[in-house]
């Protein structure tokens, strides 16, 4: 059997923000959970984003009740290589979140980092939150230690600061500093504001460098430090307040 929509439309809030503002994840995401067929209402399985949660309804995400909202919380995790950042692969690959279950309550990712990326990822339990954090428009750094192999032209990695355009695509100004040379192997810090999809990765092939290691040290003002592979730490309310600023926590309940 299958969740059928309420017969009024204007009733109700849309499955996919309810899950969002409940923590569960990203109204895109939501929609993704959707499509898998894990999403319930009152024992039935959900077969569209259209769907609008009416007082009292029974929501399930993958058998777990979505209950009232709680304040919003943001944990700095150090992810290790090999672990996909998403809710269920369809690949059985090993995931972020199942790392992280039983360590924290449901919660959602800021950005994504791809399968062999490791470093600094945020986690919240709150779908505003993040898509918050995740706008250009916080003007937040995301910073980089990346490993390559090739010959790195430190003129080259200067220019990126003018932006590049690659395959149609431009990506906004990139800083680049070349730290050392290690063999064959190149270690150099980047610092982007975009976080287009492989932008680091991309940016390194079309300057002649295959990056073999890539590792988030900061996203904005929240650093990795010393925070070990696996290891997770919450950010404390007030330094969440703190960088957010009084708009931002009155729009998401801070």
């Amino acid at each position: 059997m299958t969740a059928e929509s309420p017969e009024k439309p204007d009733d109700g809030e849309r499955i996919a923000k309810f899950l969002a503002r409940a923590g569960v994840a990203s109204r895109r995401d939501a929609e993704k959970l959707i499509e898998q067929g894990i999403v319930t209402v009152d024992g039935k399985v959900l077969e569209t984003p259209a769907f609008k949660v009416l007082p009292g309804m029974d929501v399930r995400v993958d058998g777990m009740r979505v209950g009232e909202k709680a304040p919003p919380r943001l944990w700095r995790y150090h992810k290790p290589a090999g672990l996909m950042t998403t809710h269920k692969d369809p690949q059985g690959r090993p995931t972020v979140f199942e790392s992280v279950a039983g360590r924290l309550p449901r919660v959602v990712s800021v950005g994504r980092l791809d399968l062999n990326t490791e470093g600094l990822l945020l986690l919240t339990n709150d779908g505003a939150l993040a898509r918050r954090l995740e706008l250009p428009s916080t003007g937040w750094v995301r910073r980089y230690r990346v490993r390559a192999y090739g010959p790195a032209d430190p003129k080259k990695l200067a220019a990126l600061a003018n932006g590049v355009t690659i395959d149609g695509v431009d990506y906004k100004p990139i800083r680049a500093e070349l730290d050392q040379m290690q063999g064959g192997n190149a270690w150099i810090t980047i610092s982007i504001t975009e976080g287009k999809n492989r932008e680091v990765r991309k940016v390194m092939e079309h300057l002649g460098l295959k990056v073999n290691r890539l590792i988030r040290t900061a996203y904005g003002p929240f650093q990795l430090g010393k925070l070990e592979k696996g290891g997770i730490e919450e950010v404390p309310a007030k330094q969440l307040r703190e960088q957010l600023g009084r708009k931002i926590c009155e729009e998401i309940g801070l």
